[in-house]
């Protein structure tokens, strides 16, 4: 579920927060608004053109200036044409630049947050954040700006040009203006709140959409089609029901608007005749500005609609940016080791391995009950840890804390006797191999996978990581063999197959730290027989902290932490917990007793 976050109230429609991803582009915006300044200009002109024909040509009935007139005409309309076609050509660009740029910088925004953010905050709408709403605001930095330079130069250059050949018309038509400023006041508040509304049911919708989606077989297994399509029916009316309300309110504001405008009109055929005069050419330059002006109102009156759509879009894209992650480095840290994007390698220190949680209390950040209290805890180089209990024991905490997922409440956790803050993140990361449950490849090819764990891996070593986990088996099952695309998620291979290949990346980072995170639950007998094997090489000469739910598997281990209700109940060697006759004990032979029914049973 989506964390509930304060809202952002921004003003000038938040147009202020996008400003710095527009300084790159000036040059192109300023011949953006040079060539809409001229087109505007003709089109203001063109008006003139027609006063100019009617008391001249027609009025005194001579033709002595034709062909000068239709040589500047016609170069005023080729002007026009080509400031236009610059215009919209840099507007586009403008557009997917922004996109580009934008999503570049949430997108890097979130490889800095921590797990806190992604476990409150669903997929669906952190995918609309760094998609949709990136996409309004490029759309509101290119094409309505441009738009917002012809209508808004146009309208106030018809006015000034009416002012000046005849006031008291000028006057009567522009009068229509504080009216709509009314109006627009009247409705702007509540169009704000309902697009807010809008927008954050879509963002249910998009998760609900993609839930449905990656837990499509959960959804058959357990045979809830029909719930979660109410449940999708359901906001999707929501979503009907409230899109509804604000286009009836947009249709309301804009046929007020049009209604208003539209009075101009008449006042001109109204009283133009009378305050024209004679001059033909005069009471047809007004009739044109009067409907000249329709457009313009209209676009800003649809501009306004659109900016207070896309306030919501911004106020969201800047709560992301703005967003801080619960773990980060101080600015001393970051100054000698750098950060995730530009580190400092020449200032890292060599890891040996050796861990010590000394006094450490912990509570999730959305959290009310304490995790762990004045824990202390070493482990020394080399060491194999294994952090075993029930599901939802809350065995990966003491991991998420060595990794540095999330800080300690109070107390330290040092990695060779030094508190893991004094370090970076990317410093301590870089010597961790993580394998989890669920293992995940990127789209690509096995190889470009496998090189995720070390980028400079030849192909001698890429064997040898594969052969210690049996992974070359599946290699040479696969028809293109390390180039073998892998799909989306790695789903063209096998739950065991992904394990092994995520198995063998971490072997080829050469971790001082292994964390293998119930490596080994996903996978079948054999192919967990392999794994195991495989551990007990690799373990040696680095410190490991495993998190297991077969108890077989962790017989071995240097120390066992058992955990209960997110609490370490007993720790001591395998042997020692037997001895003890507690809880352990009880999981073992509880584990032990369904092993041995299985195997009678043969599944």
């Amino acid at each position: 579920m989506k964390k509930q976050q304060e809202k952002v109230s921004l003003p000038f429609f938040g147009v202020g927060k996008i400003l710095p991803y527009l300084r790159r582009y000036r040059a192109v915006l300023f011949l953006m608004i040079l060539c809409g300044l001229m087109g505007s200009a003709v089109d203001i002109i063109l008006p003139l053109f027609q006063r100019y024909a009617l008391n001249h040509f027609v009025g005194e009935n001579t033709l002595d200036t034709l062909p000068l007139y239709v040589a500047v005409y016609l170069f005023c309309i080729l002007l026009a044409g080509g400031a236009n076609y610059i215009a919209f050509s840099n507007a586009t660009k403008v557009e997917v630049s922004i996109n580009r740029d934008l999503r570049n910088a949430a997108f890097d925004h979130l490889q800095t947050l921590s797990f806190s953010y992604f476990n409150q905050n669903s997929v669906g709408y952190i995918h609309s954040r760094v998609m949709s709403d990136t996409a309004r605001i490029g759309s509101l930095a290119s094409w309505s700006m441009m738009d917002a330079v012809w209508h808004i130069s146009y309208l106030v250059g018809a006015v000034c040009v009416m002012f000046a050949i005849n006031p008291k018309l000028a006057g009567m038509v522009t009068l229509i203006l504080p009216l709509i400023g009314v109006l627009f006041a009247i409705f702007q508040k509540k169009l704000i709140h309902v697009n807010r509304e809008i927008r954050e049911i879509n963002s249910k919708i998009t998760g609900n959409f993609n839930e449905g989606i990656t837990g499509a077989k959960t959804v058959k297994t357990l045979v809830i089609e029909e719930p979660m399509s109410e449940r999708f029916q359901t906001e999707t009316s929501e979503m009907r029901r409230r899109s509804v309300h604000g286009a009836r309110l947009r249709g309301l504001f804009s046929v007020t608007m049009n209604l208003a405008t539209s009075l101009a009109i008449a006042i001109v055929l109204w009283k133009g005749g009378y305050i024209a005069g004679s001059e033909v050419g005069t009471f047809s330059m007004f009739m044109s500005y009067a409907q000249g002006m329709m457009e313009p109102v209209r676009w800003i009156i649809d501009c306004i609609s659109d900016l207070i759509t896309t306030q919501v879009n911004i106020e969201r894209f800047t709560r992301l940016m703005e967003t801080g992650s619960d773990v980060t480095d101080s600015p001393a840290v970051i100054e000698k080791y750098g950060d995730s994007f530009t580190p400092r390698r020449e200032n890292w220190e060599s890891i040996r391995g050796d861990i010590e949680f000394r006094d450490v209390s912990f509570r999730y950040p959305d959290g009310d009950e304490y995790v762990l209290e004045h824990f202390d805890l070493k482990i020394p180089f080399g060491s194999g840890i294994a952090i075993v209990g029930e599901t939802g024991a809350g065995k990966s905490t003491l991991v998420n804390l060595v990794c540095r997922f999330y800080e300690p409440t109070s107390g330290q956790v040092l990695i060779d006797g030094v508190d893991a803050r004094e370090r970076s993140q990317l410093w301590l990361h870089s010597a961790i191999g993580y394998v989890l449950q669920t293992p995940h490849l990127f789209s690509g090819t096995v190889r470009e996978n496998l090189l995720y764990g070390n980028p400079d891996a030849t192909d001698e070593q890429i064997y040898e990581a594969l052969r210690l986990v049996s992974a070359d088996e599946v290699i040479a099952r696969l028809e293109h063999g390390l180039e073998s695309d892998v799909g989306e998620g790695g789903d063209l291979l096998s739950t065991g197959e992904k394990q092994l290949i995520s198995f063998a990346r971490a072997i080829l980072a050469d971790p001082k730290i292994l964390v293998l995170d119930e490596a080994t639950a996903s996978v079948d007998t054999i192919t967990e027989q392999k794994i195991q094997s495989a551990i007990d090489t690799i373990v040696q000469g680095r410190t490991s902290l495993m998190i297991a739910h077969r108890l077989s598997t962790v017989r071995n281990a240097d120390w066992i932490l058992v955990v209960r209700n997110g609490r370490i109940v007993e720790q001591g060697t395998h042997n020692d917990l037997l001895a003890l006759g507690g809880y352990y004990r009880d999981l073992y032979m509880r584990q032990y007793e369904e092993e041995a029914t299985d195997s009678v049973f043969g599944e």
